[in-house]
């Protein structure tokens, strides 16, 4: 078997390598992970490492190699945005908003309601690209097929899921199968599957390609809320009011652990980039990082008063918070268990809590209808975001953190811009659907 290597392709969040390569005539992928790349790593250190460990990459390849991971380690000594700026308000839907999404790009986002639609927006002008309708009932859980961004899936109370064309709004699908309300969704990262959770106590899995259901996963003894996939794409993590988590073989549909220990509803659930751990959040006020190999619960997180309504981990998967009723947000690192920050502020409840693709900031959207901007590392609160007149509920970045939309139940959904950011970003960087090339190999 020939193998030749052909390309390195640069991931900036997480920091990585994609290494395309050439076999039998058919070109392949494969990531090195660099999920614990700092400024002052030994940068000779670790390419002999690298060089070591990957049988593609030769001791000629080092110049290459070095430029390239100066490059990552550029990326993060970028200045870091302290301030946003409002830069548009959407009057979105007549109906007040259940969700919002970026597309990987970030110069698309949707927005779904209670009015039955899906709307698709251009982030830089602040205009409708178009409306998704034909649900009978709210349109709950929204998402993008990211990296790509071709695809949209809308999940409803009207008990089906719906495949858009992001481009043209066109519907593949419909995805019908549930007995009651979808309530939770995901592409897989490869964007051949969708995950649906709903009401009735299940999940399905469908095929993106042909809109047939592949596996309904069953077990759970209420309903699922939260659900996602690993990396890989060959698990996925589910959450439900029965109190427990669950790992599932996305090939076979059959659950593999039961994550069993909360004494409440499960309200969040994630794994982290690298796939050996997941986190759930819990109205019991703690949250549980959990061993995914084993299934074992590794630690619980107390020091909450009252429910954790979210749970994330950064984009390497080196730290990980909780938000929660009691109007704080508890900012661990992964490895050691510590709480680093508790976040304390807001007026009201947190309901969601995101990471810019950096790890160096995290916004947190509350009932006091404010969004707040924080400083990992050092817990301050770099700003509040004001001006939506009641609850926020939904708070994104996007994936090269200069932009924040905010969704609220006021019906309207805000846009800021970091006031470093250029109002028409450039095409972003990073591996994705269209990755930029770093070095071609044609020897």
């Amino acid at each position: 078997m020939a193998t030749k290597l052909k390309k390195f392709l640069l991931r900036y969040y997480p920091p990585g390598i994609i290494l395309q390569y050439e076999r039998d005539g058919a070109m392949k992928q494969k990531p090195v992970d660099l999920l614990d790349l700092t400024p002052d790593v030994d940068v000779e250190v670790l390419l002999s490492q690298i060089i070591r460990q990957e049988p593609l990459i030769s001791e000629n390849r080092r110049p290459a190699l070095r430029q390239l991971i100066n490059r990552l380690i550029d990326k993060m000594l970028e200045q870091q945005h302290h301030s946003f700026t409002l830069f548009k308000v959407l009057r979105a839907h007549i109906l007040p908003l259940t969700n919002c999404a970026f597309n990987k790009s970030g110069d698309r986002f949707i927005t779904g309601s209670y009015d039955r639609t899906c709307k698709v927006w251009n982030t830089f002008t602040g205009e409708e690209i178009f409306t998704l309708e034909g649900h009978k009932n709210v349109v709950y859980a929204i998402a993008f097929n990211n990296p790509y961004g071709d695809k949209i899936v809308t999940g409803s109370f009207d008990k089906t899921c719906k495949l858009w064309d992001a481009y043209t709004g066109q519907l593949y699908y419909t995805l019908k199968g549930h007995q009651t309300e979808i309530v939770c969704l995901s592409f897989n990262p490869q964007s051949t599957i969708i995950a649906t959770g709903s009401m009735d106590n299940t999940a399905k899995l469908w095929d993106v390609e042909t809109g047939q259901e592949r596996a309904t996963l069953q077990g759970h003894r209420a309903e699922i809320v939260s659900l996602g996939f690993n990396t890989g794409g060959d698990l996925i993590v589910t959450g439900s009011f029965d109190h427990d988590s669950r790992l599932w073989d996305v090939r076979t549909g059959q659950c593999v652990h039961v994550l069993s220990g909360h004494r409440g509803e499960v309200s969040s659930t994630q794994f982290n980039y690298a796939g050996t751990l997941v986190v759930s959040g819990s109205i019991d006020c703690t949250s549980r990082l959990w061993d995914v190999r084993s299934g074992r619960c590794l630690s619980v997180k107390q020091g909450h008063t009252d429910e954790v309504l979210d749970v994330a981990f950064d984009s390497a998967g080196t730290k990980f918070v909780s938000a929660s009723a009691d109007g704080t947000a508890r900012l661990y690192h992964t490895l050691t268990g510590v709480c680093n920050h508790t976040l304390v502020g807001h007026e009201g409840e947190i309901s969601k809590v995101a990471f810019n693709p950096q790890g160096t900031r995290l916004i947190t959207a509350s009932s006091d209808k404010t969004c707040r901007l924080w400083d990992c590392d050092t817990g301050e609160c770099l700003q509040i975001l004001e001006g939506h007149t009641d609850e926020i509920f939904s708070c994104a970045f996007n994936y090269e953190g200069d932009f924040i939309i905010t969704g609220s139940k006021d019906n309207t959904c805000r846009i800021w811009k970091a006031l470093t950011a250029s109002s028409q970003p450039g095409p972003p960087g990073g591996a994705g659907a269209r990755p930029q090339t770093a070095f071609s190999y044609n020897d």
